[in-house]
């Protein structure tokens, strides 16, 4: 029997991922007042920009309802699931998974929550599924997720504090980012939790600091798997991307335009790093 991997839609995969690896994502819940979308199935990034300009408004976001993931567990049954979600400490996405589990007669499930975001995520389900391709078992997978998870770093700087200050999910962010005035955060996740480390005064400033954070955490002197997210900014990833191939032992970093459903927090202009040692 072969490992099936589910996964939600803050993972940021490609769709070429999804289907090379047979992925199940549940879409989370985007709400522009009474008008509710699922993210990547009746919303993209084009829209969600659209609407966001053109209603001078900002959506709320909500996690999948246990039956969504009911709905991708029931096809698997037969085969070990194991499902990977965002951090649970700041979406309620995990315990709909757990919940799912034992409302799907004999579905075998396992949910993994990787304490990250984004492609910190996404490389966790990368992982997984290429693992369970070449005939792993579930609980090797995840005695190697459990290391992936421990060394995933992710840093990165908005463009603006304004959505950031809107945002009611940004853990204890909120308390420091009144005294910033035009300060840029640099912000990180440590146990799966946004936390504002350290401020500077420019947007190159920041960029900076971004690379050598993640430098002193992954190395430089080892191999190594990274990506750049970003909204919106593409010729600003562009350039980050090839300065990290220049500085780091990675194969490739591919550039990843934030899911609608992490955007709304920290809005356009957002980049970052993430990735880990191997």
């Amino acid at each position: 029997m072969t490992v099936r991997i589910v996964t939600d839609s803050t993972c940021n995969l490609s769709d070429e991922d999804i289907a090379r690896h047979d992925i199940q994502v549940v879409p989370l819940v985007v709400h522009f007042g009474t008008e509710t979308y699922l993210e990547g199935v009746t919303l993209d990034r084009d829209l969600f920009y659209h609407k966001i300009e053109t209603e001078s408004m900002m959506p709320t976001t909500s996690q999948p309802a246990p039956g969504q993931f009911v709905d991708a567990y029931r096809p698997l049954v037969g085969d070990p699931i194991l499902c990977l979600t965002l951090t649970s400490k700041h979406s309620g996405t995990y315990q709909s998974a757990v919940m799912a589990a034992d409302m799907v007669p004999g579905a075998d499930v396992a949910v993994f929550d990787t304490l990250s975001i984004s492609m910190g995520t996404g490389f966790m389900v990368l992982e997984a599924a290429q693992m369970a391709e070449a005939g792993h078992s579930r609980d090797e997978i995840l005695a190697r997720l459990e290391q992936v998870r421990a060394r995933m770093q992710l840093v990165f700087t908005p463009a603006t504090l304004k959505y950031l200050q809107m945002s009611g999910r940004v853990g204890k962010l909120s308390g420091v980012l009144g005294s910033m005035l035009n300060l840029r955060p640099i912000i990180d996740m440590e146990d799966g939790v946004l936390e504002a480390r350290e401020k500077v005064r420019t947007r190159g400033r920041s960029l900076d600091r971004v690379v050598e954070i993640v430098t002193e955490r992954v190395g430089a002197d080892a191999p190594s798997r990274l990506g750049v997210i970003h909204a919106r900014t593409p010729d600003e990833a562009r350039a980050l991307a090839a300065r990290l191939s220049g500085a780091f032992q990675c194969s490739e970093v591919p550039l990843v335009d934030l899911v609608s459903t992490l955007a709304v927090h920290g809005g356009p202009g957002i980049i970052g790093i993430v990735g880990y040692r191997l």
